[in-house]
């Protein structure tokens, strides 16, 4: 009974607080004259803050147009603008700023919605050993990160050397699909110093000392321990991972925050117009290059804490882009000329 009325109570304020905004959007208008896309656009700068305010408008309006104008196709992006002035009685020649801003934005907003499309069409995608272009590319992943190193053959234990689970990584590409192939050698081609750096420390990893203070619950475990078996004790407690699993589970970070629209304030503060393929595997460069160093900084354990450290590491990225002047920084080659604020 209690869900009941806690849900019937949700619901009240939701069409009591739509109504109140649909009769504030109404006096404002009187008021100022201007409709609310124009205020927007007026008295927003451009970025994130401007697109998804106008984005939040034109969803939630009652006109069937403004609500399907954030999904047409780029090419019918500037009819209808031409329509949204029409049927909002703007004269364009009078307001020509309008349609610019409004003509950006819808850009922006389109374009997400496509990468989001382009993105899942790859993660779909299996990896297939028979189709030459996927080899050329797994083969080409190799060569970036290691090279120096001919592959010994296509099967091979070579491959754990960056990070795979066995001596076929086809098998690792399951949960991402190609999608996760493209980022990696994405990362290996357009960034081949810091790739290669992030591998070379995941595969030789700082040892931590083992302090009386960490096993001061048990102190007993100090006379058991020969110098020996302290020394091994020590040295278990590398900090190393594999690359690339690792590079597939921050495909799928930057995957989830793409899907759920977090990472629209980066991407509606760095692209200009639509945000691409290129701007979601830049984005994959820099949380792969930020969490190497964060994974540094946690200091964890074993990697047994993968799990803790990466949804901390989650949060904290969502944490960053929920201001909305946030826009990841670049600090690898792979970002140059993407960026244009």
């Amino acid at each position: 009974m209690k869900h009941f009325l806690r849900m019937l109570i949700q619901v009240c304020l939701y069409f009591y607080c739509k109504f109140l905004w649909r009769c504030l959007k109404f006096v404002m208008r009187k008021l100022t004259g201007k409709c609310e896309l124009q205020r927007i656009c007026y008295n927003t700068k451009p970025g994130a803050s401007r697109t998804m305010k106008i984005e939040t408008s034109l969803r939630d309006s009652k006109s069937k147009l403004l609500q399907t104008s954030v999904s047409v196709h780029p090419d019918a992006i500037e009819k209808t603008i031409e329509d949204i002035m029409e049927l909002k009685k703007i004269n364009p020649d009078i307001n020509p700023q309008l349609g610019i801003s409004l003509q950006a934005c819808l850009l922006q907003i389109v374009g997400y919605r496509n990468l989001i499309a382009d993105v899942e069409k790859l993660r779909r995608e299996p990896y297939d050993s028979d189709n030459p272009q996927h080899e050329e590319m797994l083969l080409k992943l190799w060569k970036f990160l290691k090279p120096n190193t001919p592959l010994e053959s296509r099967i091979s234990k070579q491959w754990c050397e960056i990070g795979f689970q066995g001596d076929d990584p086809k098998t690792d590409f399951r949960g991402m699909g190609l999608l996760g192939l493209y980022n990696l050698q994405y990362f290996a081609e357009r960034d081949a110093t810091a790739a290669q750096q992030v591998l070379c420390d995941s595969l030789h990893p700082k040892c931590r000392d083992i302090t009386k203070e960490e096993i001061s619950l048990d102190m007993s475990l100090l006379s058991k321990f020969s110098k020996a078996e302290w020394e091994k004790k020590r040295m278990d407690k590398a900090i190393g991972y594999s690359f690339a699993i690792v590079g597939i589970n921050i495909t799928d970070l930057a995957y989830n925050l793409l899907v759920s629209g977090a990472l629209k304030t980066h991407f509606y503060n760095i692209a200009p117009e639509a945000p691409t393929l290129s701007h979601f595997q830049q984005t994959f460069c820099y949380l792969m290059h930020e969490f190497h160093k964060f994974w540094i900084e946690e200091d964890p354990m074993d990697i047994m804490e993968f799990n803790r450290v990466r949804e901390k590491f989650r949060k904290r990225i969502i944490k960053q882009l929920q201001n909305p002047e946030m826009a990841l920084c670049p600090h690898f080659a792979a970002s140059e000329g993407l960026v244009n604020m």
